[in-house]
């Protein structure tokens, strides 16, 4: 089968719906609608004004590169996370180049936690971390330890928990506002945009199944 003719097929399929292994996404991923977006997570001005100043996030400038299509949030994740540190790997084509993933255009069946750790460490020297089978405490703990500047960590979570409808997805933390209890997501998907949740919320959004093993964190450091 010629490529462009398979790409095509390819195109067709995730349009339809494939949903995929590691973020379940689609290339019309979300059908939440931007009232229930809203309404799911928080956004005050000034509590985001607090947030955008914290030690990780003002590392990004108050800026994201959106994911290309709804299938690489995971790679996006990455690229952003690299340019905050100052990497030479700052777009997804740099950070996916030489993995043979996506090559498509499309993460088809998208990237398991385990998988976007690969893809991550493939042109970096840095130290890339999978946490998973987290306790409550556990994940505390890593959740106040993200205002570290020498830190970095991208969430995998499901967006049913959070927003009622949606699939798994990954984006970098752009910290912790202690005092209320609130992570900042930096959401790499321009539909959704950075927000803030309760740490209990995310906690249960990352306590979910992806196959037969647990979501979780990246560490890279």
């Amino acid at each position: 089968m010629k490529r462009k003719h398979y790409l095509r097929i390819v195109s067709i399929i995730a349009a339809a719906g494939l949903l995929g292994a590691g973020t379940l996404v689609v290339v019309n991923q979300s059908k939440v609608s931007p009232q229930a977006i809203a309404s799911s997570v928080v956004r005050t001005p000034e509590l985001m004004e607090r947030a955008w100043r914290l030690p990780v996030a003002a590392t990004f400038n108050g800026q994201l590169t959106w994911q290309s299509n709804a299938s690489r949030c995971g790679p996006a994740a990455v690229a952003n996370v690299y340019r905050s540190l100052g990497e030479a790997t700052s777009t997804e084509g740099e950070v996916l180049a030489g993995t043979g993933r996506c090559w498509t255009g499309l993460c088809i069946l998208g990237l398991t936690l385990d998988e976007l750790a690969d893809v991550a460490r493939a042109n970096t020297s840095r130290k890339v971390t999978v946490l998973r089978d987290l306790s409550e405490e556990q994940f505390r703990d890593h959740v106040r330890r993200s205002n570290d500047p020498s830190r970095r960590y991208i969430v995998n979570f499901s967006r049913e928990q959070i927003f009622g409808a949606g699939h798994g997805h990954h984006s970098p933390i752009g910290g912790y506002l202690e005092t209320e209890d609130l992570v900042f997501i930096l959401d790499v998907n321009n539909s959704y945009q950075p927000w803030l949740v309760e740490r209990t919320r995310l906690f249960a959004a990352v306590n979910t199944l992806d196959g037969n093993k647990k979501r979780g964190l990246l560490l890279i450091e």
